[in-house]
């Protein structure tokens, strides 16, 4: 028998109106009361209570009222756990094992993956012939350059980031937006940029309407542009020093996004994903593009940096299988 159901038996005995419902702290009370009154015809004198703490009237209710709180919810537990055995639940059917990623993929994918062994270290022409080699999908996909460095991006001079031209351009056209005052505009627009303007351009910001995949604007400018950096900064537009796009010089700003200036930087686990170009460009093409971007990174380099700086290289298209490039190639 629990602690509770003999106390309401001794309440039950005493003819007090006490049920499961109660706790056993108002049991307890209820029978130590009616005990008070039975055994005492005169009340004892009041009990000295201290004036604060814990032995005060306030700190003594307080108590009680905890120990109230904790016993309802004994009960809850109580109840809850005497529904659940009462329902007698069906045992649960066992999980599948989830399937590899290479399970999950399509035929023309498991296909191609097959070719490459993902054991070996390639050369740089290998890794780009055989990503051209094992595209599955049918359009005209980007070759992807990921290189994983041995550094910590939560240092200042371990974030890095920088541009790079690539000698056989990106092989798409780059929409090249330039924020300017008036004279500026004009250059840009000489300079081959798509979208050029100074309050208008604003305008069209307020309406999120992002139709450019570089922005370039003036230091000048720049205090016009800090509102929108919500918008801007998460799609990587955000105009910065360090990319090129913050530049008095406008015109060639606008000429070396056209022509294939990219921005490179480690995300937050030190990796560099970048497009050196498409599956239509020949192989010598592709090299020029990788081994521009390999310099880069290579200058890049901090001086505070110990242990290995390239620690690897893949080369995959964008549907296609990772190709493991050795990192001497750096």
């Amino acid at each position: 028998m629990t602690k509770k159901s003999e106390l309401l038996e001794q309440a039950t005995e005493l003819g007090l109106d006490a049920t499961a419902k109660n706790t056993i702290a108002e049991i307890e009370q209820a029978l130590s009361n009616a005990t008070n009154i039975n055994n005492n015809d005169t009340p004892d004198k009041e009990e000295k209570l201290a004036k604060s703490g814990k032995h005060s009237a306030k700190g003594i209710k307080e108590s009680e009222e905890k120990q109230a709180k904790i016993e309802k919810q004994h009960h809850r537990d109580e109840v809850m756990d005497s529904e659940e055995q009462a329902s007698n639940p069906k045992p649960k059917k066992p999980v599948k094992p989830t399937r590899s990623k290479l399970e999950r993929r399509g035929k023309k994918y498991k296909s191609v993956a097959k070719l490459v062994n993902k054991d070996n270290e390639y050369s740089l022409d290998e890794a780009l012939e055989l990503s051209i080699k094992t595209n599955p999908s049918k359009f005209n996909a980007s070759v992807e350059l990921h290189v994983k460095l041995g550094v910590d991006p939560r240092q200042a001079d371990q974030n890095i980031r920088g541009t790079v031209s690539l000698p056989s351009g990106t092989g798409k056209n780059v929409k090249v937006a330039v924020f300017a005052d008036v004279e500026d505009v004009k250059k840009a627009k000489e300079a081959g940029a798509d979208i050029a303007g100074s309050d208008e351009f604003l305008q069209m910001l307020d309406k999120e309407d992002i139709q450019f995949d570089v922005l370039i604007s003036t230091p000048q400018m720049m205090a016009k542009l800090g509102k929108y950096a919500r918008l801007l900064g998460p799609k990587g537009l955000m105009p910065n020093p360090k990319s090129g796009t913050v530049t008095k010089d406008i015109a060639v700003a606008v000429k070396e996004a056209k022509a294939g200036k990219v921005e490179y930087r480690v995300d937050s686990t030190g990796i560099i994903h970048l497009s050196i170009g498409k599956t239509d460009f020949s192989i010598d093409d592709l090299q020029k593009n990788a081994n521009a971007v390999f310099g880069a990174i290579k200058s890049a380099k901090p001086s505070s940096l110990k242990g290995s700086y390239v620690q690897s290289i893949y080369i995959a298209t964008t549907m296609g299988p990772s190709i493991k490039v050795s990192p001497s190639v750096i």
